[in-house]
Protein backbone atom coordinates (compact mmCIF):
# COMPACT_ATOMS: atom_id res chain seq x y z
CA UNK A 1 0.00 0.00 0.00
CA UNK A 2 1.20 3.29 -0.76
CA UNK A 3 1.57 6.04 1.75
CA UNK A 4 -0.01 9.20 1.37
CA UNK A 5 1.84 12.41 2.67
CA UNK A 6 0.52 14.45 4.82
CA UNK A 7 -0.42 18.24 3.23
CA UNK A 8 1.69 20.57 5.17
CA UNK A 9 -0.14 23.77 7.07
CA UNK A 10 0.24 26.02 4.22
CA UNK A 11 -0.91 23.94 1.97
CA UNK A 12 -3.68 22.95 3.36
CA UNK A 13 -4.58 27.20 3.67
CA UNK A 14 -4.07 27.51 0.14
CA UNK A 15 -6.58 24.87 -0.47
CA UNK A 16 -8.41 26.35 1.51
CA UNK A 17 -8.46 29.70 -0.27
CA UNK A 18 -9.10 28.00 -3.30
CA UNK A 19 -11.96 26.74 -2.62
CA UNK A 20 -13.54 29.83 -0.70
CA UNK A 21 -12.05 31.75 -4.17
CA UNK A 22 -14.41 28.74 -5.84
CA UNK A 23 -17.15 29.20 -3.55
CA UNK A 24 -17.22 33.19 -3.76
CA UNK A 25 -17.43 32.71 -7.71
CA UNK A 26 -20.17 31.01 -7.61
CA UNK A 27 -21.93 32.43 -5.16
CA UNK A 28 -21.32 35.63 -7.51
CA UNK A 29 -22.54 34.61 -10.56
CA UNK A 30 -25.38 32.93 -9.11
CA UNK A 31 -26.48 36.31 -7.91
CA UNK A 32 -26.06 37.80 -11.31
CA UNK A 33 -28.33 35.54 -12.92
CA UNK A 34 -30.84 36.00 -9.76
CA UNK A 35 -30.64 39.95 -10.43
CA UNK A 36 -30.84 39.85 -14.20
CA UNK A 37 -33.72 37.32 -14.09
CA UNK A 38 -35.27 39.60 -11.03
CA UNK A 39 -34.47 42.53 -13.24
CA UNK A 40 -36.39 41.10 -16.34
CA UNK A 41 -39.45 39.65 -14.34
CA UNK A 42 -39.37 43.56 -12.60
CA UNK A 43 -39.59 44.84 -16.24
CA UNK A 44 -42.12 42.55 -17.21
CA UNK A 45 -44.14 43.30 -14.36
CA UNK A 46 -43.48 46.85 -14.63
CA UNK A 47 -44.40 47.09 -18.37
CA UNK A 48 -47.82 44.68 -17.47
CA UNK A 49 -49.09 46.89 -14.75
CA UNK A 50 -47.97 50.29 -17.01
CA UNK A 51 -50.05 48.78 -19.77
CA UNK A 52 -53.15 47.95 -17.15
CA UNK A 53 -52.54 51.54 -15.44
CA UNK A 54 -52.67 53.33 -19.11
CA UNK A 55 -55.83 51.30 -19.98
CA UNK A 56 -57.37 52.12 -16.78
CA UNK A 57 -56.75 56.08 -17.70
CA UNK A 58 -57.64 55.30 -21.25
CA UNK A 59 -61.65 54.00 -19.99
CA UNK A 60 -61.93 56.44 -17.56
CA UNK A 61 -61.02 59.55 -19.98
CA UNK A 62 -63.53 57.95 -22.57
CA UNK A 63 -66.03 57.84 -19.70
CA UNK A 64 -65.49 61.36 -18.55
CA UNK A 65 -65.76 62.32 -22.24
CA UNK A 66 -68.67 60.94 -23.12
CA UNK A 67 -70.27 62.08 -19.68
CA UNK A 68 -68.45 66.12 -20.66
CA UNK A 69 -70.02 65.48 -24.26
CA UNK A 70 -73.32 64.36 -23.73
CA UNK A 71 -73.60 67.20 -20.48
CA UNK A 72 -72.70 69.69 -23.36
CA UNK A 73 -75.76 68.46 -25.70
CA UNK A 74 -78.08 68.82 -22.69
CA UNK A 75 -76.53 72.15 -21.98
CA UNK A 76 -76.60 73.20 -26.12
CA UNK A 77 -80.41 71.34 -25.89
CA UNK A 78 -81.74 73.15 -23.23
CA UNK A 79 -80.75 76.77 -24.36
CA UNK A 80 -81.64 76.24 -27.55
CA UNK A 81 -85.16 75.27 -26.30
CA UNK A 82 -85.41 78.56 -24.36
CA UNK A 83 -84.24 80.44 -27.40
CA UNK A 84 -86.56 78.89 -29.30
CA UNK A 85 -89.60 79.69 -26.71
CA UNK A 86 -88.73 82.96 -26.60
CA UNK A 87 -88.65 83.44 -30.69
CA UNK A 88 -92.25 81.70 -30.55
CA UNK A 89 -92.99 84.19 -27.85
CA UNK A 90 -92.31 86.89 -29.39
CA UNK A 91 -93.65 85.71 -32.67
CA UNK A 92 -96.58 84.95 -31.52
CA UNK A 93 -96.75 88.10 -29.56
CA UNK A 94 -96.48 89.78 -32.69
CA UNK A 95 -98.88 88.01 -34.57
CA UNK A 96 -101.45 88.27 -31.78
CA UNK A 97 -100.70 92.22 -32.09
CA UNK A 98 -101.20 92.38 -35.33
CA UNK A 99 -104.34 90.97 -35.71
CA UNK A 100 -105.72 92.99 -32.26
CA UNK A 101 -105.11 96.08 -34.75
CA UNK A 102 -107.00 94.43 -37.87
CA UNK A 103 -109.67 94.09 -34.75
CA UNK A 104 -109.64 97.99 -33.49
CA UNK A 105 -109.42 98.96 -37.33
CA UNK A 106 -112.62 96.95 -38.19
CA UNK A 107 -114.49 98.27 -34.94
CA UNK A 108 -115.10 101.37 -37.14
CA UNK A 109 -115.57 99.83 -40.75
CA UNK A 110 -119.24 100.89 -41.03
CA UNK A 111 -118.51 104.15 -39.96
CA UNK A 112 -118.59 104.77 -43.65
CA UNK A 113 -122.43 104.09 -44.61
CA UNK A 114 -121.82 104.43 -48.19
CA UNK A 115 -118.44 101.75 -48.02
CA UNK A 116 -119.99 99.64 -45.44
CA UNK A 117 -123.34 99.32 -47.50
CA UNK A 118 -121.31 98.01 -50.64
CA UNK A 119 -119.79 95.85 -48.11
CA UNK A 120 -122.43 94.34 -46.81
CA UNK A 121 -123.78 93.80 -49.91
CA UNK A 122 -120.90 91.63 -51.15
CA UNK A 123 -121.56 89.80 -47.84
CA UNK A 124 -125.02 89.42 -48.53
CA UNK A 125 -124.58 87.96 -51.79
CA UNK A 126 -122.06 85.17 -50.85
CA UNK A 127 -124.63 83.86 -48.87
CA UNK A 128 -127.01 84.01 -51.33
CA UNK A 129 -125.12 82.20 -54.12
CA UNK A 130 -123.55 79.37 -51.40
CA UNK A 131 -127.58 78.71 -50.13
CA UNK A 132 -128.83 78.92 -53.53
CA UNK A 133 -132.53 79.04 -52.06
CA UNK A 134 -135.66 80.99 -52.89
CA UNK A 135 -136.23 82.32 -49.65
CA UNK A 136 -133.63 83.42 -46.98
CA UNK A 137 -133.64 85.51 -43.96
CA UNK A 138 -131.14 87.96 -42.96
CA UNK A 139 -129.82 88.93 -39.47
CA UNK A 140 -128.25 92.00 -38.32
CA UNK A 141 -127.35 94.62 -36.19
CA UNK A 142 -130.68 97.31 -35.62
CA UNK A 143 -128.60 100.13 -36.01
CA UNK A 144 -127.66 98.79 -39.58
CA UNK A 145 -131.31 97.41 -40.73
CA UNK A 146 -131.30 101.15 -42.99
CA UNK A 147 -127.91 99.93 -44.31
CA UNK A 148 -128.70 96.27 -44.65
CA UNK A 149 -132.33 96.59 -46.48
CA UNK A 150 -130.59 98.92 -49.21
CA UNK A 151 -127.09 96.25 -49.72
CA UNK A 152 -130.15 93.29 -50.04
CA UNK A 153 -132.33 94.91 -52.74
CA UNK A 154 -128.76 95.92 -54.68
CA UNK A 155 -128.05 91.81 -53.68
CA UNK A 156 -131.58 90.72 -55.06
CA UNK A 157 -130.45 92.41 -57.85
CA UNK A 158 -127.57 91.67 -59.07
CA UNK A 159 -128.61 87.74 -58.11
CA UNK A 160 -131.37 87.62 -60.39
CA UNK A 161 -129.16 89.04 -63.40
CA UNK A 162 -126.61 86.24 -62.45
CA UNK A 163 -128.64 82.92 -61.41
CA UNK A 164 -131.47 84.18 -63.49
CA UNK A 165 -134.60 84.09 -61.11
CA UNK A 166 -135.61 85.93 -58.30
CA UNK A 167 -135.27 85.24 -54.92
CA UNK A 168 -136.84 86.27 -51.22
CA UNK A 169 -134.53 88.33 -48.35
CA UNK A 170 -135.86 89.75 -45.60
CA UNK A 171 -134.82 91.12 -42.22
CA UNK A 172 -134.94 88.93 -39.31
CA UNK A 173 -135.81 91.35 -36.41
CA UNK A 174 -136.68 89.04 -33.98
CA UNK A 175 -133.28 87.99 -33.70
CA UNK A 176 -131.00 90.84 -34.62
CA UNK A 177 -127.15 90.41 -33.80
CA UNK A 178 -125.58 92.13 -30.73
CA UNK A 179 -124.78 95.83 -30.93
CA UNK A 180 -121.47 95.40 -29.68
CA UNK A 181 -120.09 93.20 -33.00
CA UNK A 182 -118.21 95.23 -35.89
CA UNK A 183 -120.64 94.75 -38.14
CA UNK A 184 -121.79 92.40 -41.28
CA UNK A 185 -124.57 89.95 -41.29
CA UNK A 186 -125.57 86.37 -40.57
CA UNK A 187 -127.50 85.03 -43.78
CA UNK A 188 -130.07 82.01 -42.88
CA UNK A 189 -131.52 79.54 -44.75
CA UNK A 190 -132.79 75.74 -44.68
CA UNK A 191 -135.64 76.91 -42.74
CA UNK A 192 -133.54 78.30 -39.97
CA UNK A 193 -131.05 75.28 -40.03
CA UNK A 194 -128.08 76.92 -41.93
CA UNK A 195 -126.20 79.94 -40.54
CA UNK A 196 -123.62 81.60 -43.00
CA UNK A 197 -122.33 83.68 -40.74
CA UNK A 198 -120.66 86.93 -42.19
CA UNK A 199 -119.75 89.01 -39.43
CA UNK A 200 -116.88 90.98 -39.42
CA UNK A 201 -115.56 89.11 -36.20
CA UNK A 202 -115.76 85.61 -38.12
CA UNK A 203 -114.78 87.01 -41.01
CA UNK A 204 -111.33 88.12 -39.15
CA UNK A 205 -111.23 85.40 -37.37
CA UNK A 206 -111.42 82.74 -40.65
CA UNK A 207 -108.50 85.29 -41.95
CA UNK A 208 -106.06 84.59 -39.55
CA UNK A 209 -106.39 80.88 -39.62
CA UNK A 210 -106.08 80.85 -43.08
CA UNK A 211 -103.63 83.83 -43.63
CA UNK A 212 -101.66 82.65 -40.12
CA UNK A 213 -99.12 80.63 -42.43
CA UNK A 214 -98.39 83.22 -45.02
CA UNK A 215 -98.03 86.05 -42.35
CA UNK A 216 -95.75 83.90 -40.37
CA UNK A 217 -93.57 83.45 -43.87
CA UNK A 218 -93.89 87.09 -44.91
CA UNK A 219 -92.65 88.44 -41.81
CA UNK A 220 -90.05 85.74 -40.30
CA UNK A 221 -89.06 83.85 -44.03
CA UNK A 222 -89.98 80.52 -45.15
CA UNK A 223 -87.46 78.44 -43.73
CA UNK A 224 -87.37 80.09 -40.20
CA UNK A 225 -91.09 79.44 -40.78
CA UNK A 226 -90.79 76.01 -41.09
CA UNK A 227 -88.26 75.35 -38.09
CA UNK A 228 -89.85 76.96 -35.67
CA UNK A 229 -93.82 76.55 -36.29
CA UNK A 230 -94.07 73.38 -37.95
Amino acid sequence: MSQRHALSDDQVEGELRKMTTFIRQEALEKAREIQIKADEEFAIEKSKLVRQETASIDVLYEKKFKQASMSQQITRSTLANRTRLRVLSARQGLLDELFQHARDRISSASDDTKQYQAVVKGLVLEGLYDLNEDKVAIQAREKDYGVVKQAIEEAKMEFKDTVGRDIMVEIDEKNPLPEGLAGGVVIVGGGGKIHINNTFEERLRLLEIDALPTVRETLFGKNVNRKFFD
